[in-house]
């Protein structure tokens, strides 16, 4: 048993299995709660609780689950390609949106976070939430947070995106197919932009180029935050 649970192709097969029963269950029951990676971490994280298993056995199966997620994010750009004339025709609003939606992001984060009496290192961590993984922890390296923290609370920010965001917003009495890909892109980065897909061609491509539009955003304006204020 503790060979099993100290090998690779065991956790590997576990988080697809449980992305797998996901994605069933989401097409059986229609609802935002049974989201694929959502339903897979919970299955991960409860095998690992219940065997005791430290994280670093899972980590070297998830090494090799997350060397796909570069490709799978290049894959993002075909949608973009087909909806090219859309992304022309509203290139002002979309990095419009995208600047206030970063900006927005940041400054919540440090605005709960002192009400909270959040420690430095952990402002830091969380100040990139709202962009992709590789970019996230990068920024947050170079601000002197922890990058597991932010790796964590990226998937955490998708995941509730991905699971609130679409009714939020139409509740909201957002429709339109490209502000609601936006909005989800930016609030949730690829994650998001996997439940946008399922919405739309258009809403899955507007999401993917907002990961990038406001991933740039985001680093630049830490960037400048961390040059001016230290």
């Amino acid at each position: 048993m503790n060979e099993l649970l100290s090998s690779a192709p065991f956790w590997m097969g576990l988080s697809i299995a449980g992305y797998a029963c996901g994605m069933w269950l989401q097409r059986r029951t229609g609802s935002p709660l049974c989201n694929p990676l959502l339903i897979a971490a919970l299955l991960v994280g409860t095998v690992l609780v219940g065997t005791g298993t430290p994280y670093d056995s899972y980590q070297n199966a998830g090494g090799l689950i997350s060397f796909f997620l570069t490709p799978a994010t290049v894959a993002l750009a075909l949608p973009i390609y087909r909806k090219l004339a859309v992304l022309r025709a509203n290139l002002l609003p979309i990095l419009t949106g995208a600047l206030v939606g970063s900006s927005v992001s940041i400054v919540s984060v440090i605005g709960f976070s002192r009400l909270f009496g959040l420690s430095d290192v952990t402002i830091r961590s969380l100040v990139p939430k709202s962009v992709t993984t590789p970019i996230a922890v990068a920024l947050s390296d170079m601000l002197g947070g922890l990058s597991a923290v932010t790796a964590i609370t990226v998937v955490f920010t998708g995941i509730v995106g991905a699971v609130l965001l679409p009714a939020f917003l139409r509740c909201l009495g957002v429709k339109d197919p490209v502000q609601m890909g936006l909005s989800i892109g930016t609030a949730s980065h690829a994650v998001g932009t996997s439940r946008a897909i399922e919405m739309g061609e258009t809403e899955g491509a507007m999401s993917g180029l907002a990961i990038g539009v406001a991933g740039l955003l985001t680093a630049l304006i830490v960037s400048v935050g961390a040059a001016l204020f230290g």
